[in-house]
């Protein structure tokens, strides 16, 4: 059963990745009342096999923020969770839940909205989670030397300066979000976005015309979790205001009210640059580019170091999150 607790925060997250089941854990443990916006416009992986086969929404996202807010036994969220090994040739490199959402999806003629809530359902989501569109999306990227390309696995390595991207569908209609995901927008006390990937996991989700409106609308506080790392093929040696910038460019408006930026040094040499080869270089800070754009900063150690990888620490950036939002509502 979902619950909805009407003294809770509201926050809205958006976005898609490994970044943003970090952030709904944490959140999850503080009672917020969440939904989380997750992007369709995934192709890579066993989310892309899945999608070119069957025709359905990118399932990977969905299920790791199912299981970030879900309130089953961690037995059974492992077993959501299991990947297929090598040797299983037919299932090599699928999550049974990946396969879950596929045939929900297939049996719901509707698209893949009503199926996620179905699942959500026998899952014990607290809170909400909903696709950002009804249908698997593709992502364009316009570049710097004039070209274009589709595909969001192929825009993250054709290794170049990216200026502009655009979502559509596979028939050719605009891109809409259900109206589920504009309600919570615009009742929210809260929106936050990131940590992900700038170009491919969060802005995939504003370039959704009703959506971008809807976040630039809303009375809700707009936060930005600023990466800690530059991102080969997306942002490389981008300053935290040039992540901004890029955000505002393409809603046409300086929307974000609040970014949380990390300024603990991440120690030289700690990174396995083979293992996380998408990560380049520390964001640089600018905090004076940030303020000329109406923001208001938050710095702080943010960093957490696991398994030679550096990620955003889910506790201290939720502990901001929940202060933030206590100031909206108080």
């Amino acid at each position: 059963m979902i619950r909805r607790k009407s003294h809770r925060a509201k926050i809205v997250v958006i976005g898609g990745g490994t970044g943003l089941p970090v952030v709904l854990r944490e959140l999850h443990k503080q009672k917020a009342e969440v939904t989380a916006v997750v992007t369709v416009a995934d192709d890579g992986g066993s989310s892309g096999v899945i999608r070119d086969y069957i025709n359905v929404v990118p399932p990977g996202d969905i299920r790791n923020v199912l299981v970030a807010l879900s309130d089953l036994p961690e037995k059974f969220k492992k077993i959501f969770q299991y990947r297929f090994d090598s040797t299983d040739q037919f299932f090599s490199g699928h999550a049974i839940g990946n396969l879950i959402i596929a045939a929900l999806a297939e049996m719901d003629q509707d698209g893949i909205f009503n199926a996620v809530q179905e699942l959500a359902e026998m899952m014990q989501v607290d809170g909400h989670v909903y696709p950002a569109a009804n249908q698997a999306l593709t992502l364009h990227a316009h570049f710097s030397d004039g070209t274009e390309m589709a595909g969001e696995s192929e825009i993250s390595q054709a290794n170049k300066t990216i200026e502009k991207v655009w979502v559509t569908t596979e028939d050719g209609t605009k891109p809409r979000a259900r109206q589920e995901v504009i309600d919570a927008i615009m009742e929210a006390d809260q929106i936050v976005m990131g940590p992900g990937s700038l170009f491919t996991s969060i802005l995939p989700n504003l370039m959704i015309e009703n959506v971008g409106q809807a976040v630039c609308q809303t009375k809700a506080e707009v936060i930005y979790i600023c990466n800690i790392m530059t991102q080969k093929g997306e942002t490389e040696r981008f300053s935290d205001a040039q992540h901004v910038e890029v955000l505002n460019r393409h809603l046409g408006q300086n929307f974000i009210d609040t970014v949380l930026v990390n300024t603990q040094p991440v120690p030289n040499d700690y990174l396995d640059r083979q293992k996380y080869d998408e990560y380049l270089y520390q964001v640089k800070y600018d905090f004076k580019a940030l303020r000329a754009q109406g923001c208001k900063v938050i710095s702080d150690d943010f960093l957490l170091l696991r398994d030679q990888g550096v990620f955003h620490d889910g506790q201290k950036v939720v502990t901001e999150l929940m202060r933030l939002a206590g100031q909206k509502r108080f």
